[in-house]
Order: structure tokens, then C-alpha cells, then sequence
């Protein structure tokens, strides 16, 4: 006659093997987590990133959550209002920023698909904003509904208690686009920074 063993240790067992999957999954998830993430946020154009970033003093980060946002890499990309490129400039601001260059600029808007040339302006309008309102979301306020209407926000004590940060705005798609940059820049640091 055959007699069963008896398995010591049945509960216990079975809890140390949930433990040890999950244990096992959760290291799975780390190590799988961040390559995943920098599939979708990737270092496109480093050098010319990295190049403008270092000469006119923008966080290279910041650049990439503008490039990521604006165009998602595609030098070809046009908004249906008409800004084009990699960091979506309109012809106006293009202007604008190439007039405060100097003897710097001298690009012609009709190159704003090269990605030296988008990188190279977008990354001085970065510079310009942050020099005016000293703050990412209010600059990114200003990226994306114009400098002239954040300079009203601000006035506004409903949109900024000091007159100089924009604590929200009015428009929902601008309070959307500043997420999107400092939730993109936050993963970019995250991701990238030493």
C-alpha cells in the first residue's frame, strides 16, 4: 500500500513563491522600464542638441522636451497653424528670433526643416524665454501661446500672484502644453541625467 507524503509546509510555500515571482517581476519591470522609456524619449540630433544647449545656456533636457513635444523628431513636421520643424517655429517668430541674433543669424525661414538650423533658433528662443520670465512653465506658456497674450496672464492676479510666474491660464490647451513640456523634461532628466 502506497502512502502519500505529506507536503510540510503548504501555505508558507506557496507564499514564499508569490514573493519570489513578484520579487523576480519587479526587477524585471527596473531593468526593462528605462529602455522602454528611452525608445520614446530618445537623444535624436545630440551633437546639434548638444551644441547649441552648451553655447546659448539652455539644459539640453529642456531642449529635448521642446523637440519631443513639438515635433516628435520629425524635421518635416508642420502644425495645421503653420509652425515647422523640429521645435515648430512660425515664420514670424523665426523672424524675431533672428533679428535679436545679430550678426548670429542669417538663416532663411525656407531651411527651418534642416535640424541644425530649427535646433540652433528654437534652442536662442528657449534661451530669450527663459531670460524673460526665469521660469520653465511660464516660458513654455510663452512657446506656445506668445509672449504677448503670458504678458497679459501675468497682469492678471487670477493667472499670477507676483506678476512674474503664471500659476495657471485660462486656455486649457496651454496649461496641457506646459505639462507636456515639464513632464517630458522631468523624464528626460530622469532618464539622462548623471
Amino acid at each position: 500500500m502506497k502512502t502519500k507524503k505529506k507536503r510540510s509546509g503548504g501555505p508558507l510555500r506557496a507564499l514564499l513563491s508569490v514573493i519570489l515571482a513578484l520579487t523576480v517581476m519587479l526587477l524585471g519591470v527596473r531593468f526593462t522600464f528605462a529602455p522602454t522609456l528611452r525608445y520614446f524619449y530618445p537623444l535624436k540630433y545630440r551633437e546639434i542638441v548638444e551644441k547649441y544647449s552648451a553655447e546659448y545656456g539652455v539644459d539640453e533636457f529642456l531642449v529635448y522636451a521642446f523637440i519631443h513635444t513639438e515635433s516628435g523628431f520629425d524635421p518635416k513636421a508642420e502644425s495645421h497653424a503653420g509652425a515647422r520643424g523640429l521645435m515648430q517655429l512660425m515664420e514670424d517668430t523665426f523672424e524675431w528670433v533672428d533679428h535679436r541674433m545679430g550678426d548670429e543669424g542669417g538663416a532663411s525661414y525656407e531651411d527651418i526643416e534642416d535640424p541644425e538650423i530649427c535646433i540652433r533658433y528654437g534652442t536662442y528662443l528657449l534661451r530669450l524665454l527663459m531670460d524673460e520670465y526665469n521660469d520653465i512653465p511660464t516660458a513654455a506658456a510663452a512657446y506656445h501661446a506668445g509672449r504677448g497674450q503670458v504678458n497679459k496672464w501675468l497682469a492678471d492676479p487670477a493667472y499670477s500672484s507676483d506678476g512674474s510666474t503664471l500659476e495657471n491660464t485660462p486656455s486649457a490647451a496651454t496649461n496641457h502644453y506646459i505639462h507636456k513640456i515639464t513632464s517630458a523634461c522631468d523624464v528626460y532628466t530622469r532618464l539622462y541625467g548623471e
